[in-house]
């Protein structure tokens, strides 16, 4: 789907562009909030976690510490805050700062499994391996297990993070494909080291999960290193990569909504779609990205219920934009209709690819909305799926039927109309909501549209 549309809507551009004719609009609509809502959370979610790590650390080395719910709220607001500053003033330099951050993220995992693996007593293979504890007060172990893996799905997620950015990347029909393969394969690999480590090197469990920092893993540094500073310095390497993490999403929620501006899809889309002159940036996208982090983490203050269930937002919305782009295209499939052309395929394995997406991510969607441990009280109640039922009942009130079936608009930005030295500004509007597709070939800017759009006359110029 990236190779076929690479644009920075991402996902809700897909949905326009497989979903049937039927429910096209509502859902690419749809798609469009959950993505913008999603995104956003995700932002403040990442900060968080960093944020009270540095909590966490700081009761380990100071015993008489005691965390604050502001300390916690201001450690996010300054990571969200970094984040931003750095997409705005060092967005021109933000590809080449990610390559010391991938050596980082690769040497960085070594240099913590190493020494936990050389130092740390170790658990028997089959202890290790095949022997599973069910905490969460769940009648079956499936259904724990199931719960349980919730947390490492955050981890899973966001391979999209390239797609939101595919208008700023050179070739990306074939890039963006390649790049998310490499992403998801590296990290896999990765990911499983790390899994293997710590199912052999967590002997003690009980007294992981009471540790004072309120991170297993924390305490888990410091059995096996048995010293603050190596520590320190192998959670550093983790809140490094967690805050570069957040840059990263930082510049995918602002193109997310900023795309999503374009097509008149949010409040105030006038002002979000605005690109001013000499940014080359959706900069006001990313003071709402920044105003947006601050104000949710504000509501730690008075209520860490309100925040984590606003952060939980952020697996039930991605996963949603992925079950319906993935349940689009794989619909279009099997009604026998033509895909767009793309330079980068799966060829016979496309279908089967969906149907094997599907039957991972609709599971992780139902579960994702269930409490993490019974008994069930306000506390630890799962309020993810007032908040996504509420998003999805706002948005389409909101939309009102008028905005709904006004349909897809793609326009030409500024940056390419100065490219062909048009001042003039060039608008593409689709009756049918079917998708155009811009792209460059030489020197010449071409305009590929859906075979539905009814006046195709409209791109002559």
């Amino acid at each position: 789907m990236a190779s076929m549309t690479p644009t920075a809507g991402g996902q809700y551009h897909w949905v326009s562009e497989f979903s049937p004719r039927w429910c096209q609009k509502y859902l690419s609509y749809i798609t469009g909030w959950l993505l913008a809502i999603g995104w956003q959370g995700a932002i403040v979610g990442l900060s968080f976690v960093a944020g009270t790590i540095v909590q966490g650390l700081i009761t380990l080395n100071n015993p008489s510490y005691e965390p604050q719910q502001w300390h916690g709220t201001l450690l996010v607001i300054a990571a969200v805050a970094i984040a931003i500053g750095i997409n705005v003033f060092l967005s021109k330099t933000l590809p080449i700062a990610e390559i010391p951050i991938l050596i980082l993220h690769v040497l960085g995992l070594f240099a913590i499994i190493i020494p936990l693996l050389v130092m740390a007593p170790k658990n028997d293979a089959r202890t290790a391996l095949l022997t599973v504890t069910n905490s969460g007060g769940w009648h079956t172990t499936g259904t724990s297990f199931m719960i349980g893996l919730l947390t490492a799905l955050g981890s899973m997620m966001d391979f999209d993070c390239a797609v939101h950015m595919s208008e700023e990347i050179k070739n990306a029909s074939v890039t963006l494909p390649k790049a998310i393969l490499w992403g998801a394969g590296l990290n896999a690999v990765l990911g499983y080291l790390c899994v293997f480590t710590l199912c052999f090197t967590m002997t003690d469990i009980p007294r992981l999960l009471d540790s004072p920092t309120g991170f297993p893993f924390l305490q888990l540094f410091y059995d096996a290193t048995e010293s603050n500073a190596g520590t320190a310095v192998m959670a550093a390497i983790v809140i490094i990569t967690l805050v570069m993490a957040v840059v990263s999403e930082v510049a995918t929620a602002s193109r997310q909504i900023w795309a999503f501006a374009r097509d008149d899809g949010l409040p105030f889309s006038k002002f979000l779609r605005r690109v001013r002159p000499g940014w080359n940036i959706p900069l006001n996208a990313l003071w709402v990205s920044l105003a947006f982090g601050v104000f949710i983490a504000l509501i730690n203050l008075g209520s860490s219920v309100a925040l984590n269930a606003i952060v939980s937002l952020t697996i039930s919305a991605l996963l949603s934009s992925y079950i319906l782009s993935i349940g689009c295209i794989l619909s279009k499939r099997l009604r026998g209709e033509l895909l767009p052309p793309s330079r980068f395929s799966l060829g016979k394995w496309g279908m089967a690819t969906n149907v094997i997406a599907l039957v991972f991510l609709v599971p992780f969607f139902i579960f994702c909305f269930f409490p993490t441990a019974r008994p069930v009280d306000r506390e630890t109640m799962n309020w993810n799926i007032a908040m996504f039922g509420g998003i999805t009942i706002f948005a389409t009130v909101w939309g009102g039927e008028s905005r709904i079936e006004k349909g897809r608009v793609c326009r030409v930005v500024h940056e390419m109309q100065e490219m062909w030295g048009k001042p003039r500004s060039t608008e593409l509007t689709e009756d049918t909501g079917r998708l155009a597709f811009f792209y460059c070939t030489g020197d010449k800017l071409r305009v590929q549209i859906g075979s539905n759009v009814q006046d195709p006359t409209k791109t002559s110029g």
